[in-house]
């Protein structure tokens, strides 16, 4: 028999219980045919030595935004800024060479590292030379614009208005800072997007290369081509021609928002459905490129304080966020989503819209049965303990992301206080319930390394170097366990990934260290030797 691939003299974790280290795999069409001493025999258009290296299934990100992570590799980077000093001065360079009338565009500003700090709309316009600003804040639930901003995108007129889901901040005199909040960003959406395909397919080609040198094999895009989290209506197409054009290294499930769905007629007697173009739904694609879920919105950010929650944020006794949409239009549409064959994604950070978020989830399993790719909650930041029971019950995984504690722990802290802390971002109660847990960075939100989140699952420490919820600290074990295997679970796609057996695809990554064999502080450091997607190698260190 003449395979593809042989990878051999290695230390090969398959995560099977059966087999869990080996030493030589075979890869034909993509997928793991022989282990172990079924190799011995077989001939390979290729060997590959892994010198006695380390091999673990491909890491999975179960919830990041690559469109969103690859466009901000192409705009100005403010989440290295110290103060409102290193924020102007790197403006002020970006705005030296842009043309006078272009719009700076910057990302990756934290206010939690700068305790809160609002930039100046007045300096940024005199720092830009009068061009218009537009600071995405890291959480992605809000944003700053200045002077000249809020000016040719018209929020001036609109200071007054009620918004649906969204807030326009002004300061003690009534004046807008320019910071808008969660759906009033679309003042500046209206004006900048739709982005070219041309420069979301280029976003792609950074952000896959990033991934595979990083070890990431899998990655699914929470929420495309609608929303304030997309980036064109036709972002999907982008995802094709990428794959087509050969620059999308790592297999992609990607969510559309419900925003980019729209009514499908069908016969009388049939529900009211949303949907996409022909009915496609959750599930359409293949192993490369696949629909996931529909992603749904219904709350915002602990940072910003946006998150619904049923008590109020830490030294603001009226403020207990809210949902970005009426409850009961909410309802209607997730429903007829699900009735169009979509599994559910609810954006669920409050616990508040955490209740919401099952309730639309039970009724949608009652009325039309599960999902083969599960129903999931995205963040769960405050998960109370019956709310663990709950989703536990409606086998409802809850997505977290372990990398938001040593980015903003304390910044989340401030906001909800420790009792709500130690309910945060769960992970040892969630697999004590029985619940599949998965890795996910929600990257560009946090950093994305796929070993720093391993070690922040297992540390739990803040970035004042302080525990965060000790108590709901996995094992090494268990957290790579969830980057590879887990995160399979929770996208539904666990009968072809997450091992290194027999019928699995052929996702590898090859590390100098297994995370258990090193410190546990050292874990995010061990280096990435090579990433193989299908057997075909999307990464390789020099030297390996």
């Amino acid at each position: 028999m003449l395979v593809d691939l042989i990878v051999e003299n290695g230390r090969i974790h398959t995560g099977d219980p059966q087999e869990p280290v080996l030493d030589t795999l075979a890869v034909l069409n993509g997928r793991v045919v022989a282990t172990g001493h079924e190799v011995d025999g077989l001939k390979a258009r290729r060997r590959v030595s892994a010198h006695n290296r380390v091999v673990l299934p491909g890491f999975n990100d179960a919830h990041a935004h690559s469109v969103w992570f690859g466009t901000t590799l192409l705009e100005t980077d403010l989440s290295r800024v110290g103060s409102l000093d290193d924020l102007y001065r790197t403006i002020e360079e970006r705005a030296q060479n842009a043309a006078p009338d272009e719009w700076i565009i910057a990302c990756g500003y934290n206010p939690v590292l700068l305790h809160g700090a609002v930039p100046d709309g007045d300096v940024l316009d005199r720092v830009s030379g009068g061009r218009p600003v537009w600071i995405k804040h890291a959480s992605g639930h809000s944003c700053q614009v200045n002077g000249e901003g809020l000016r040719r995108t018209g929020v001036r007129d609109h200071l007054h208005d009620e918004l649906d889901g969204g807030r326009i901040v002004l300061d003690g005199t009534g004046r807008p800072t320019g910071v808008l909040e969660e759906r009033a960003m679309s003042f500046v959406q209206d004006v900048m997007l739709p982005y070219p395909l041309a420069t979301i397919e280029r976003a792609l080609d950074l952000a896959t290369a990033q991934y595979a040198r990083e070890g990431l094999t899998s990655v699914t895009d929470a929420g495309v081509a609608g929303g304030w989290i997309g980036h064109a209506p036709g972002e999907l197409a982008a995802y094709q021609n990428a794959r087509e054009r050969g620059v999308l290294r790592t297999r992609m499930q990607v969510m559309p928002v419900i925003d980019a769905l729209a009514s499908i007629g069908g016969h009388a007697k049939e529900p009211a459905r949303l949907g996409l173009g022909a009915g496609v739904h959750t599930g359409w694609g293949d192993d490369a490129l696949q629909l996931g879920p529909v992603k749904v919105f219904t709350d915002g950010s602990i940072l910003g304080r946006t998150a619904q929650m049923s008590d109020h944020y830490e030294g603001c006794p009226a403020n207990h966020g809210y949902l970005q949409e009426d409850e009961k239009s909410l309802r209607r549409r997730v429903l007829e989503a699900y009735a169009a064959g979509w599994s559910l994604a609810l954006h669920a950070v409050g616990d508040a819209a955490l209740d919401v978020a099952l309730n639309i989830i039970e009724e949608g399993i009652s009325r039309y049965g599960t999902r083969k790719v599960p129903n999931r909650v995205e963040h769960g930041a405050v998960v109370c303990p019956d709310q663990v029971a709950r989703l536990a019950e409606l086998g409802v995984p809850c997505v977290v992301q372990p990398s938001f504690i040593p980015t903003f722990g304390e910044g989340m802290r401030r906001a909800i206080g420790p009792d709500r802390s130690a309910w945060s971002h769960r992970g040892r109660s969630l697999l004590d319930a029985g619940l599949p847990l998965g890795f996910s960075s929600d990257r560009p939100v946090a950093p994305g390394a796929p070993l720093a989140g391993i070690q922040a699952f297992v540390e739990r420490i803040s970035e004042d170097g302080l525990p965060y919820g000790p108590d709901e600290r996995l094992t090494v074990e268990e957290a790579v366990r969830a980057a590879t295997e887990g995160s399979s679970h929770v996208t539904g796609q666990q009968d072809s990934k997450g091992r290194l057996s027999v019928g699995q695809l052929a996702d590898m990554v090859f590390l100098e260290e297994h995370p258990t064999d090193v410190a546990v502080e050292e874990i995010h450091a061990i280096p990435v030797l090579a990433t193989a997607v299908g057997g075909v190698f999307t990464h390789r260190a020099s030297g390996f």
